[in-house]
């Protein structure tokens, strides 16, 4: 018995110490900068400027490991998987979108970097772009996000927009910023460009 509570709290005791330092890693990943304009109830309006993305595509098979396919490929192109075999700093958040065909991911790119200082990607699919400028509907929340929540806060999103009467020009985008092992402090956006006259 007096073994099972001294590995328990051993345990304990690891599980605070790497989600620390976790989190503090965390901190230190370079963010996409954007700009809050407005502040609405249940979610806040952005301007974003352009930012250079690297996406990836695949077909919907339905399997959760669709969106971890595209993370692998992204990942391997800033890890060195590319022409120079250069080696790009991870930054956040990890964009995710589906639509009828296919999951889309795209990993925002260190904003010091300009368009034609980047690498080609080895894997073909992986297309380097400008992300739109512009207004967005930001919906905040917190825990892990699962398909169904995601979901769920997507509709919250859409019901907040229709009762201010905002109009909606883009389609609904997941935004994560934390490593899957990330228990504590964990940070999600549901962004949808918007129309906003900011006057």
């Amino acid at each position: 018995m007096k073994a099972t509570l001294i590995i328990t709290a051993i345990t304990a005791i690891c599980l605070v110490v790497f989600t620390t330092i976790s989190w503090a890693a965390n901190k230190k990943v370079e963010r996409q900068k954007y700009k809050v304009v407005k502040k609405e109830d249940g979610f806040e309006v952005r301007f974003y400027p352009k930012a250079i993305m690297a996406s990836v595509s695949s077909n919907r098979t339905g399997d959760e490991n669709d969106g971890n396919q595209n993370f692998r490929r992204l990942a391997g192109y800033i890890f060195g998987g590319n022409k120079q075999e250069q080696k790009i700093a991870m930054t956040a958040p990890v964009y995710m979108e589906k639509d009828s065909a296919n999951n889309n991911m795209s990993f925002v790119l260190p904003a010091n970097y300009q368009m034609t200082d980047l690498p080609n990607p080895n894997d073909p699919n992986i297309k380097l772009h400008y992300s739109d400028e512009g207004y967005f509907a930001c919906l905040s929340f917190g825990g892990f996000a699962n398909a169904k929540r995601i979901t769920e806060k997507e509709n919250e999103l859409r019901a907040a927009l229709q009762k201010k009467g905002y109009k909606v020009t883009g389609r609904y985008k997941y935004l994560g910023y934390n490593a899957p092992w990330d228990i504590i402090n964990r940070e999600n956006d549901i962004v949808v460009q918007i129309e906003y006259n900011n006057k």
